[in-house]
Parts: C-alpha cells; structure tokens; sequence
C-alpha cells in the first residue's frame, strides 16, 4: 500500500513537471518566430498656396486631396505603419530661405489612429512655398529604421521653388543610400515641366508617376500604392561590384542591387558546379537625362580573361530602363568518382554600359542596376540551344560559314555551265 502510494506519488510529480516545462517551453518557442517587420509608408502632402486653385472636380484641389486622404485613411491595411508628412504649410511670407524650411511632419509613422490622423489633415489650408527637395530628405528621415519595405507616396501641384536643392538629385541621393526607399509621385496638373521633375523622382527610385485631375482618381492611386506597400516584395541586397573580376563579390542565387556611373566597368563572381546552368539578368536605369544611342553589355567571362557569353542590347530615345542577360550551362564531368565532390568553376560577370550625357549631368551616384543571378540543374536536351553553346555564337557561326561556301559552290557551277551553253550556241 506504502509503495503504491509512493508510485502514486512519483508520477503526479513527474506530471506535474512535465506539465510545467511544456507550459514555459512553449510560449519561449512561439517568441523566437521571427515575424516580418511592417511596412512603412509616408504621404507627403503639397499644401503650398498654389492649392487654393479650384480645378479639380468643381472644388479646390485642398479640398479633393482632403477628401482622397479621408478615404485612404479608412482604407489603410492593418500591418501598414503610415505617416503624413506636409511641404508648405506653415509660412505664409516671401522670405525664400524661411519658405523652403517649411515642411513638418503632421502625423507620426506609425500604427494609424485614423480618427486622430483625419484630425490632423482636416486642419491643413494651402499656405506657402513648395520645398519638395527637403521634404523628401525629411520623409526618407522619417521612414529610417528597421529592415521592412519603405515608401513615400508624394501630391503635388507644382514644381519645387526652392533650388538649388533639385528635387531629383535628391531622390537619386536617397536611392545611393541603398535603404531600398521607393517614391512614388502623383502630379494634380497636366503640365510639361510639373510632370517631367516629379517622373524624375520616381524613376530615381524605381517608383512611379501618375497624373490625376478627379478626386477618386486620386483616392484611387493611392489606395493601391499603400496596399502595395503591404505586399510581399523581395528585398534586394545592396552590392558592389569591383573594377576586376579578383577583387570582385562572391554572389549566390538571389536579387541585388548596384550603381554604376556613366561608362564605367561593374564585376561580380559566380560559382557554378557542373551539371548547372548560371541564369544571370541585369537592368540599367536611365534615371537621367542621356543622349540618344547607348546600349548594356554582360558577359560571362572565365577568370583567366576568356569569354564564355555574353548578352547585350541597345536603344535610342527614351528608355527608363534597358536590361540583358546569358545563359552558361556547365556539362557533367565524366569519369569522376561519384564521391568525389565536383569542384565548381568561377564565372566572372562584368557589366558594361555605352551611355553619355550632356557635361551639365551629374555622374554621380551612378545609375541604379538591378541584378538577378539564379543557378539551376542544366539541360539535359541536346536540342537546347544553350546545351550546344550558341549562346556563345560559335556554332552559328560554323553554320553560316558552311551555308556561305556550299551556296557560292554551287553559284559558280551553274553559272559556268550558263556560260558554256551560251558558248556552245
């Protein structure tokens, strides 16, 4: 009876622990899953006296970005940390230098209280300057911080009046500081030079611009680059290549960011086993003014300086981004011991461009490049052009070679033979 009572005893207890181990275990294990960070958005507000103008849908155009801002307040995911942020508010006078301080932020980044951010947009009335140089410094200030995706999404009705501080220099600054902060602007009038400084911010920064004359068109476009905001993107990781393939970065399968300047040589390395295939794209925006005619060369080059292949494309006019890319498929090694690991091979990737500019362009920071590298199982169809090499244009060039020599043969025969029976009779 002793010792039934004492086994009793001793399983109750190891209950008991058990119990009490899997209840600290398990919240510990639910705190260590790592949760996404929430994006980031920040509405810049034009509120400059050039607002007051009554154009838009019979109302002010003060009016009909309150009342689009009402809307995308309501309609603000919930994981969305959102701020509002205004450019000449306050300062009602001609002091130029005081004009173009004037931007503050009206409300916080952050988890949105609606009703305390309707508040703070219904107190706004069209004042001053438009200082849309420093007021992006101050969002991209605003919004720093932490590895979730950022966004500015900028209203205005007019240019920036406060150089020499360009607008677009500034966005191009921001994008160098390789923070991944896009900037989206939407234009409130159909004007040349309004439109061409605000395509210019966006492009600097891979954003958009967006011309809107009615109130829903522009509840409407901002709604969809707040939610877009909120969708999963894949973050580029900030590179930089080298001016030679030895002193180049070492790069996996992924998505990355660079800056190259106007003519300049960009490296990078990939290893590849055999039996794999190096997929490598790249684009080159024009985030500036360039001349007519220029191209991007890649190629994919051994460490011993002999090309392997090379992908390359040209335009004229104006393009926002011109992008190439290869293909290398390593074959399999025969004869290897299948325990012997296959040592890889280092393919260098150099990027090139044929760009130029007016002397008045600034070259830097260099022009934004995105590069995807993926290395995948290599084809394993002969009739894969890529698995035959004419990616490399050897091939092809066989080909040609011997259509050209057959096809001149047989020319010249049939024109003797013309010739003799012209003779002949």
């Amino acid at each position: 009876m002793i010792i039934r009572r004492r086994l009793t005893a001793g399983v109750g207890i190891l209950l008991a622990t058990l119990t009490a181990g899997l209840g600290t275990a398990l919240p510990a294990a639910a705190d260590e899953t790592p949760t996404k960070a929430s994006p980031k958005v920040e509405l810049v507000l034009d509120v400059s006296g050039s607002m007051r103008t009554r154009d838009i849908d019979g109302q002010s155009r003060m009016s009909a970005a309150k009342q689009a801002f009402n809307e995308v307040l309501d309609a603000v995911p919930e994981q969305v940390q959102l701020g509002i942020r205004t450019l000449g508010a306050d300062y009602p006078g001609d002091d130029r230098k005081v004009g173009c301080k004037d931007t503050k932020q009206l409300y916080p980044v952050g988890p949105l209280d609606r009703v305390e951010a309707k508040t703070a947009v219904a107190t706004l009335a069209p004042t001053g300057w438009t200082p849309i140089g420093p007021a992006l410094l101050g969002a991209a200030d605003d919004l720093e911080g932490g590895d979730s995706t950022r966004r500015i999404v900028l209203i205005s009705d007019g240019e920036d009046t406060c150089g020499p501080l360009d607008p677009c220099e500034v966005a191009r600054d921001i994008a160098a500081r390789g923070i991944h902060l896009v900037i989206d602007t939407l234009g409130l009038v159909p004007n040349a030079k309004i439109r061409e400084q605000l395509t210019c911010i966006a492009e600097a920064t891979g954003g958009t611009y967006t011309a809107v004359q009615h109130t829903d068109e522009l509840s409407g476009r901002v709604k969809q680059l707040v939610d877009r905001a909120a969708e999963p993107v894949v973050t580029p990781v900030a590179t930089k290549g080298a001016d030679s393939c030895s002193a180049a970065p070492q790069l996996k399968a992924g998505l990355y960011t660079d800056r190259e300047k106007i003519g300049e040589h960009r490296w990078y390395r990939v290893d590849v086993l055999p039996g794999q295939e190096l997929r490598a794209s790249v684009s080159v925006s024009a985030d500036r003014a360039v001349n007519n005619d220029y191209g991007v060369l890649l190629r994919a080059v051994t460490v011993h300086g002999r090309e392997i292949v090379r992908g390359s494309e040209s335009g004229t006019g104006r393009t926002d981004a011109i992008s190439s890319g290869l293909r290398y498929p390593k074959p399999e090694q025969d004869g290897t011991d299948s325990e012997d690991k296959p040592a890889a091979e280092t393919v260098c990737l150099q990027l090139s461009n044929s760009f130029s500019a007016p002397a008045s362009v600034k070259t830097s920071p260099g022009m934004p490049v995105e590069l995807t590298v993926d290395v995948v199982d290599a084809p394993d169809d002969a009739a894969d052009a890529a698995a035959f090499g004419l990616g490399r244009g050897w091939w092809l060039l066989g080909v040609l070679v011997l259509t050209g020599l057959i096809a001149g043969l047989l020319f010249g025969w049939i024109s003797r033979w013309r010739i003799a029976v012209w003779r002949t009779n």
